[in-house]
């Protein structure tokens, strides 16, 4: 007689479908750990627009100020560009006009250049200043300067180290693509260096008017505040990944009451 193989009725064929009700739950336990996520998502935008508040708030108050020496900033603690950045300033020396640089730009005006120069203080410390905006037909025209001390008022900036998202600078072939004071400096044989740089704003104007002369104040002062946007986003989601949790619950007690049935 050939022997009967027999079963348990409580093992389960590992090939069979998982049950319903156990995928409900399952999936149930899944929409509310991405309840758990969108709402700590939602509620990190929260912070991050508090923090970007304060951020505005803090940089309208330095664009209000009355300028300052920058000497008075640069001594004697470390500097801390970042906040230092968009502190009205003023500046004054002598230019080094032969070291100068021309770092692409897109302004209001167009696509073209920021003629970078160094300025030595009455210290002897240098300080690079953004003279404003030269058209690309004029790069590489340098403006007349006068020889004696000027007075620039303008803005502070960060440096911009290595150049931008899509192209890097060639301090080599003299080509820049963002204003790397570390590197303009190394490039102009420059020592003592302050390691910021000053946004010349529209009142500074060469003794010499003519079309080759920089245009400043062109500096945009914008900060992107949509994080209240985001966090609404992140918590309508959490709200629809809530009511899916309820409803395959539902789902799962509905099966379990017909397979009792």
């Amino acid at each position: 007689m050939a022997d009967m193989v027999t079963s348990s009725p409580s093992s389960r064929d590992p090939l069979q479908p998982v049950p319903k009700r156990t995928a409900a739950a399952v999936l149930a336990l899944v929409l509310l750990f991405l309840v758990l996520v969108f709402m700590t998502l939602g509620t990190w935008q929260l912070q991050r627009r508090v923090w970007k508040l304060d951020l505005i708030a803090k940089v309208e108050a330095r664009l209000r100020a009355e300028p300052v020496p920058l000497l008075s900033l640069l001594s004697p603690a470390p500097v801390d560009a970042s906040a230092l950045e968009y502190r009205r300033v003023q500046v004054s020396g002598r230019w080094l006009s032969e070291r100068g640089a021309w770092v692409v730009a897109a302004t209001e005006l167009g696509s073209g250049y920021w003629l970078m120069m160094p300025l030595v203080q009455n210290n002897g410390a240098v300080v690079w200043v953004n003279r404003g905006y030269v058209s690309q037909q004029n790069k590489g025209v340098l403006p007349h300067d006068p020889e004696e001390v000027v007075q620039i008022t303008g803005l502070v900036r960060k440096t911009e180290p290595q150049g931008t998202v899509l192209r890097a600078n060639q301090a080599e072939k003299d080509r820049w693509y963002s204003r790397d004071i570390a590197a303009l400096s190394s490039r102009a044989g420059l020592q003592h260096v302050a390691p910021l740089f000053v946004d010349a704003d529209s009142s500074f104007t060469s003794s010499a008017q003519s079309e080759f002369a920089p245009v400043g104040g062109l500096t945009v002062v914008r900060f992107a505040n949509n994080h209240l946007q985001y966090a609404l986003t992140w918590f309508a989601m959490a709200f629809m990944a809530a009511w899916g949790a309820v409803f395959v619950w539902r789902q799962r007690s509905a099966i379990a009451n017909a397979e009792h049935d």
